[in-house]
């Protein structure tokens, strides 16, 4: 297989043999079991008040489940290979059944939720969105219970730009800046010389820069490359195919606005008006992504998405017809890892030291073997 079209294959590491190479060597945690869970939960608190400020939104309640038909469901990629979990509720001696599917993330969800309660611009939502991702290779930082804050956010149609995206990840840097400290406030032994902090500010680049820069190397390996420069940056223009003939990451047509051109700050034309945050982990030395957000598609970019993909047909689907028909609103969203920034926070080697799901016997063992205690 061509060495870019497997880095695009999925998340994750893919081999165990390669994964106990990964896992760090003489990790000693720097919390207990029982002051971990008592920092998850002030840290968790603490993150969602500061979104909740910073970017005006309001806390909902969120599905677990949608209906098939409806439309709502996250896909994740534009190729179908990560699909949901699906069953089918018989109700009523099957007279009126429904086949529901568990939420993979709730993307499409928030958008319609900003007109149901009557969000205007400048306001928005914020949901603790649970999911499963069935398809995920199990490793140290994926898992298939997946927990987000899940915002989004309703802009006007001037606020389609470079600069307010910018604007809107800014804010969200200074709530983890700010986190950051406070969480070393509340546990004083998480402020270490051993793990450096984040940074004061975050580096904004877009994929295309990336990939003129390190044209010989994969996404990840090119993600890996970058972050040693700068250990945290947010990459402009997932989704859009750049001129090795690859995206630089799958993205799906129906939620990102990835297809509209910008400019880079040297003036080259680029494209994608969504991207995420990357950092540098400095326990377990690799990329560690926190969130991926964007600009989301308006008719005009939602049908030249589908177009490009080769999806046109689900135009005909409830939600779609909503962005054609502008019934729900314009907006700015994204999905902020819980278990994934708790986990950099904490200093911790694995996903699994603060959240529970399920994980192989191969990887539990490994992580008993490396001192990672994994909760159960």
């Amino acid at each position: 297989m061509n060495n870019k079209k497997a880095d695009l294959a999925g998340p994750g590491i893919g081999k165990y043999e390669d994964l106990i190479n990964v896992l760090p060597k003489e990790y000693n945690s720097l919390l207990d079991p029982k002051e971990t869970q008592q920092a998850i939960t002030q840290l968790k608190r603490f993150i969602e008040d500061g979104l909740c400020k910073e970017l005006n939104l309001m806390r909902v309640e969120v599905p677990l489940i949608v209906d098939v038909e409806s439309g709502f469901n996250d896909y994740l990629d534009r190729d179908g290979s990560r699909t949901p979990v699906q069953f089918h509720i018989s109700n009523d001696y099957d007279k009126n059944p429904v086949d529901a599917q568990v939420v993979q993330a709730a993307t499409k969800w928030k958008r319609f939720s900003l007109k149901e309660f009557n969000m205007e611009p400048g306001e928005g939502v914020i949901t603790d969105m649970r999911a499963v991702r069935k398809d995920y290779f199990l490793d140290h930082d994926h898992s298939s219970y997946v927990d987000q804050w899940d915002w989004e956010r309703v802009i006007t149609a001037d606020q389609r730009n470079l600069n307010f995206l910018t604007d809107i990840v800014k804010k969200i840097w200074k709530v983890l800046k700010v986190s950051e400290k406070f969480i070393q406030d509340q546990f004083p032994k998480l402020k270490t010389d051993k793990y450096p902090d984040l940074p004061e500010d975050i580096t904004f680049l877009h994929a295309e820069e990336i990939l003129d820069m390190y044209p010989d190397l994969p996404r990840k390996e090119r993600e890996t490359a970058i972050l040693q420069k700068y250990p945290a940056v947010f990459i402009y223009g997932i989704g859009w195919t750049l001129k090795d003939g690859y995206p630089h990451e799958m993205r799906a047509a129906d939620y990102d606005d990835w297809v509209t051109e910008t400019v880079s700050k040297d003036g080259k034309p680029m494209h994608g008006l969504n991207g995420d945050i990357l950092v540098w982990n400095p326990v377990t030395k690799r990329r560690h992504e926190l969130s991926s957000m964007g600009i989301r598609v308006n008719p005009e970019t939602l049908k030249q998405q589908l177009e490009m993909t080769g999806q046109l047909d689900m135009l005909k689907m409830p939600y779609h017809q909503m962005i054609m028909n502008n019934e729900i609103p314009l907006s700015i969203g994204g999905g902020i890892g819980q278990s994934r920034t708790v986990m950099y926070l904490l200093k911790k080697a694995h996903l699994g030291e603060v959240s529970v799901t399920v994980w192989p016997k191969i990887l539990k063992d490994m992580c008993k073997d490396k001192n990672i205690f994994v909760l159960e």
